[in-house]
């Protein structure tokens, strides 16, 4: 069963930059992707600890160091995701856009939207998980409430739980196998009359 997997947060300290649009931008970038590096690194440490126990400290932690590194220089600094698309949402009261960023493979789908502060109105993430399997996620290190609207491979919601609890590790389930999960701010549903069996237009649903 996937999910998202996270660990604690990390308090990241950056030189002051002069702050324009695209340097803000890139600065946050780097703070969410190190964040979520480091987080994911940590989880894997605790997981390897035994088999590391020999290896000693300096060693480990050096190790440790160049991984994130590595990490960091072959993601590079795109979007937040691997793209970005528009999808739409055919409901009764009528069609409704989203821009989203798509997250398509394990690393994006563990990252999400944690450490955002803010996600627009009209706007969201796209999970997508290639083919229907029953999914799972929390909201750790995720600060906005959320609608998360479960999807089947024919486009039709399975399932929406609505105006999740920030920072809870309280799993929240597909209730059976999904194709992607849709991530909106807390109310969307509601405002817009979503429900489970109304359909999502998207081009990964097409394929």
């Amino acid at each position: 069963m996937q999910k998202r997997i996270v660990s604690s947060n990390f308090s990241i300290i950056s030189a002051p930059i002069r702050t324009t649009p695209r340097n803000a931008a890139k600065k946050e970038w780097f703070v969410i992707r190190l964040k979520s590096i480091l987080s994911l690194i940590r989880l894997a440490y605790r997981r390897c600890r035994p088999a590391l126990s020999g290896f000693g400290a300096a060693r480990t932690a050096g190790w440790l160091a160049a991984v994130c590194v590595l990490l960091i220089a072959l993601r590079g600094p795109p979007a937040y995701a691997a793209g970005q698309t528009t999808i739409e949402i055919i409901s009764k009261s009528g069609r409704h856009p989203f821009a989203v960023e798509l997250a398509t493979n394990g690393v994006e789908r563990a990252v999400g939207l944690m450490f955002r502060k803010e996600l627009p109105k009209g706007r969201g993430m796209l999970f997508d998980f290639q083919q229907e399997q029953a999914v799972a996620f929390w909201m750790r290190n995720t600060y906005i409430p959320l609608d998360m609207i479960f999807i089947r491979s024919d486009g039709r919601i399975l399932r929406i739980a609505e105006n999740t609890e920030p920072l809870s590790e309280r799993i929240i389930s597909s209730g059976g196998p999904v194709r992607a999960v849709l991530e909106v701010v807390a109310g969307t549903a509601k405002k817009y009359g979503i429900t489970a069996g109304d359909r999502v237009a998207s081009p990964i649903l097409r394929r």
